[in-house]
């Protein structure tokens, strides 16, 4: 399916600066109902914006004035632990954020990213500090091209595997990669011997 093809991403950024947030606390359970890919935004870090009465809680940093309407979220390590559901990184993108820059991201939760159009970055741990250093005032410029973080004239880079920087700069996920060869898988079929019916 075809996804909005990535090119650079200019943006603050939301600090959310703790580690080992996993998807119980990106997306908690109750609202994995919808069938849909959209609509999830809303839930997204429920129980840390919200308080039992579902009132916004005034010390959460997506509840600030500031961070409102950033592309960008900062986090710490282990990003996206916890379970294998899909339903996180849809609420992330469905809230808004393009861009995710941790030190390090769960293995599935990393690969979820991409399949779903989302640029999840890997950065060192003295380069995180920095950014964060810098996330309430500046603006951001991610450029996957370059496989660059900008700010404040400082550039860093990032590694990236070709396939998946393929996949964001064309605008694919998986099933659209592969209906680029819907042509060849046709020809193929066709002269594929037909199974024997029993």
């Amino acid at each position: 399916m075809p996804l909005e093809p990535f090119r650079i991403v200019l943006s603050k950024a939301v600090p959310l600066d703790m580690a080992n947030v996993d998807t119980d606390q990106i997306i908690p359970k109750q609202f994995l109902k919808s069938v849909q890919k959209t609509g999830y935004g809303k839930y997204l870090f429920y129980n840390w914006r919200f308080d039992f009465d579902g009132k916004p809680r005034s010390d959460f940093v997506l509840n600030d004035p500031r961070f409102q309407r950033r592309e960008i979220l900062l986090a710490r390590s282990n990003f996206g632990s916890g379970s294998s559901r899909e339903h996180a990184v849809w609420a992330i993108l469905d809230y808004g954020f393009k861009v995710i820059i941790a030190s390090s991201f769960a293995d599935i939760f990393f690969d979820n990213c991409f399949k779903n159009g989302i640029l999840a970055i890997s950065l060192s741990e003295s380069e995180m500090d920095y950014l964060f250093t810098v996330a309430y005032n500046q603006e951001f410029e991610i450029n996957l091209a370059l496989q660059t973080v900008t700010v404040t004239g400082r550039a860093l880079s990032f590694v990236l595997d070709p396939s998946r920087k393929r996949k964001l700069l064309e605008g694919f996920d998986d099933i659209g990669i592969t209906l680029k060869f819907e042509s060849q898988i046709s020809d193929y079929e066709k002269k594929s011997p037909k199974p024997l019916d029993y």
